[in-house]
């Protein structure tokens, strides 16, 4: 299945499919080194070369994307799916950070 937009000016809907017969696991993911990564990862405001001046976008370079996660086929594009996973992954290490941290307050004043 491929899906190829180019200079679209809007879309109801990007669908990635995810099902098990299409899907072969690979490994666990390591939630904290990614939430590392995306810390680190150059983020900017950008815009396509055939779009005006005043339009802008926000979002990491293909180049530093691929660099720092090695995901997808290219380092010339960020798969739709890709950027949604590591975002997931990156909000649920952020998540166990905060009950980590919610838990130590609550012992810290336990012991108060």
């Amino acid at each position: 299945m491929k899906l190829l937009l180019a200079r679209a000016r809007s879309a109801t809907a990007l669908v990635a499919p995810s099902v098990p017969p299409m899907e072969v696991a690979d490994a666990p993911v390591n939630g904290h080194c990614v939430l590392e990564k995306v810390a680190a990862l150059p983020v900017s405001a950008w815009r396509y070369a055939w779009e005006p001046p005043h339009v802008r976008h926000l979002g990491p370079m293909a180049q530093d994307f691929k660099a720092a996660f090695g995901l997808g086929r290219t380092d010339k594009a960020i798969a739709v799916v890709d950027a949604f996973g590591v975002a997931l992954v990156a909000i649920q290490a952020l998540h166990r950070r905060i009950e980590e941290l919610e838990q130590k307050l609550d012992r810290a004043d336990t012991a108060v």
